[in-house]
């Protein structure tokens, strides 16, 4: 993978090109283990049926915040909105009623959506303030392609949360994870499938990082990020086959013995799935988050039809 250098925090001004798209990621699980949670912040938004039928000719007119909360109380919610609904600079992001602010040393997320996934019948509120402080600030963006069509920032491979949602009532501390992907293609045109895991390892981070790219090339890295900042490409640890999803998704990550195990399956789709895994990294028994991608599915006609049932678009 070849690499861009940057500034280690979130920038929400990014220009984002006719057919791209920019995200900002975050990932976290509580210190007791019972609770979990996913945001992401798309401009462009990658997944949505709405964007590749309108030929992604204005990413901001597709801009949505998926939240994810897992474990007890759990809630799920992704509503696209146009590029009305949509204001940013440097610092800020607002999409809806729902908002990212980079506060100087944390990220602070503003929660205000509803479950509007049709054929819902509760239409639950997800309320709260979620903030991420970053522990590891990483200057250093790898591009996934060589015409760096591609470009993902793994700002912070290690930071605390903290949970304040008042709907549902769940108040939670843990570790986290942060990055932003940005692209001057969609990535279908970019990629056939990949497989991403994460984990902490005492003060530092490993990212591994693999898959088929559409012209049929592969590539595959671990990254492991130090608490002083470093950045260092280490060998690839072993293969670890996990089992399939529900959906069948083929997923795999990597570990010192090629051995790992499914913990909790958190998404399950019919193109991508998400979980958390035993494993060890580097001698050291791990909690990981895994993440397996096919974008083949994507573009299918079944999945395209599919998908406005769960990503709704709102007028406003």
């Amino acid at each position: 993978m070849g690499r861009k250098h940057s500034d280690a925090r979130p920038r929400f001004d990014e220009e984002i090109a006719p057919g791209g798209y920019g995200w900002w990621y975050v990932d976290a699980l509580s210190a007791d283990g019972r609770h979990g949670l996913t945001i992401i912040a798309f401009i462009g938004s990658v997944f949505s049926p709405y964007y590749k039928r309108s030929g992604r000719g204005d990413p901001e007119n597709h801009s949505s915040i998926n939240v994810a909360l897992y474990g007890p109380k759990a809630r799920w919610t992704m509503t696209e909105r146009p590029r009305g609904s949509v204001t940013r600079d440097e610092d800020n992001l607002q999409i809806g009623p729902s908002h990212l602010r980079w506060a100087g040393d944390h990220l602070e997320i503003g929660i205000v959506e509803r479950d509007k996934r049709l054929f819902n019948p509760f239409r639950r509120r997800v309320r709260g303030t979620v903030r991420v402080y970053p522990e590891i600030a990483n200057p250093t963006a790898f591009a996934l392609d060589p015409g760096q069509s591609h470009i993902w920032h793994c700002l912070s491979p290690r930071a605390r949360v903290e949970v304040e949602m008042s709907e549902p009532d769940i108040v939670w501390s843990g570790e986290a994870y942060l990055d932003s992907n940005f692209g001057s293609e969609s990535l279908e045109e970019g990629f056939r499938v990949w497989h991403w895991s994460r984990a902490h390892i005492g003060q530092d981070a490993m990212v591994c990082y693999e898959g088929i790219r559409r012209d049929g090339s592969g590539f595959a890295s671990a990254i492991r990020f130090g608490e002083n900042g470093s950045t260092d490409q280490v060998e690839l640890p072993m293969v670890a086959p996990l089992p399939n999803s529900l959906w069948q998704i083929t997923r795999r990550t990597r570990s010192d013995n090629g051995h790992a195990k499914v913990l909790t399956t958190w998404e399950d789709t019919p193109f991508y799935a998400r979980s958390t895994l035993a494993s060890r990294i580097n001698g050291e028994d791990v909690i990981a988050v895994q993440e397996s991608l096919d974008m083949d599915r994507f573009a299918s006609g079944l999945v395209q039809f599919m998908l406005p049932y769960r990503m709704p678009r709102a007028k406003r």
